[in-house]
């Protein structure tokens, strides 16, 4: 069973060192303990790694977590030329080991809320998986490492770098992540159906259309989200859509009127009503209270 990390983001992740590392002769890793996480990178051949009682093959592409205090080392010796990507750092806050089945739920939760990407605080980190788009951490491992050798002013600067590397691996963790189809709370028809309202969201559509889509009764469809989500599906839809109204609000000079044309709501004081059941201020309100924030911090 896969286990993740699970930590506060509230403060940056400590950066402590990182590095490439190459071996032109056949190679083990040295048996150590040591009191920092590390992170591993797969780039060219096969790293044979065991932590604890489990034994990891980090190929190209791999990403493996070694956590603190806990005896790792290699099982195997690699064929020469093995390379592989390495970078320790600390937890700001504390830590916790989580299993699948509350990773399930968190994503669920996560995915269950429009805003989600706004006020969640926490990363995930697998102990061992194969990012779908490993490019993107690779530049960023080289972005980092850069500025780590550059001598910047200041040392923050890796701690911010990393806490955006683990940022960029959490993201894929959870725009990838398959649920476990046995949880409710997790249930595999009714992510797609979310998905798919996620998508759809901006245009007039109704609960009958998403019922005839996934060929559920319009009553039956409403219980079942409801059950699963704890809010009706129209509840998921005006949120989705008041969560991209904000971004217009905060981002153009739309009008009230555009904005809400923009976002599938034909009667602009209709929007209007919705924007302050969910906001509890009007749609000016909200544009007049952002931009006041944008001046007071200049």
């Amino acid at each position: 069973m896969t286990m993740f990390l699970k930590t506060s983001i509230h403060t940056p992740i400590e950066f402590i060192s990182g590095g490439y590392f190459m071996s032109e002769t056949p190679w083990i890793h040295s048996k150590r303990n040591i009191d920092s996480f590390e992170i591993i990178i797969g780039v060219n051949k096969t790293l044979y790694m065991e932590q604890g009682e489990h034994k990891y093959e980090v190929n190209p592409g791999d990403v493996l977590l070694i956590l603190p205090h806990q005896p790792h080392g290699g099982f195997a010796t690699c064929e020469e030329n093995v390379s592989f990507y390495w970078f320790h750092f600390l937890c700001s806050d504390n830590f916790t080991l989580i299993d699948e089945a509350t990773m399930n739920e968190e994503i669920a939760k996560l995915r269950r809320n429009p805003n989600y990407y706004k006020s969640n605080t926490y990363i995930y980190i697998p102990m061992f998986f194969t990012p779908a788009s490993i490019d993107r951490i690779n530049i960023m491992f080289r972005q980092l490492l850069h500025v780590y050798r550059s001598n910047y002013y200041t040392y923050h600067s890796g701690h911010y770098l990393v806490t955006s590397l683990l940022i960029e691996v959490t993201e894929q963790i959870i725009s990838n992540f398959n649920f476990n189809s046995s949880s409710v709370i997790a249930d595999t028809n009714l992510n797609k159906i979310m998905e798919w309202t996620r998508i759809h969201a901006l245009e007039n559509i109704t609960v009958t259309e998403i019922a005839d889509k996934f060929n559920y009764n319009r009553e039956y469809l409403s219980r079942y989200f409801k059950k699963g989500t704890g809010m009706t599906l129209i509840e998921y839809i005006n949120l989705l859509k008041i969560s991209k109204a904000k971004d217009y609000l905060s981002s153009t000079n739309d009008s009230i009127k555009e904005i809400a044309y923009n976002v599938g709501v034909q009667d602009e004081k209709y929007f209007m009503k919705l924007f302050k059941k969910y906001e509890k201020m009007t749609p000016t309100e909200y544009r007049e209270s952002y931009f006041r924030t944008k001046m007071n911090k200049q």
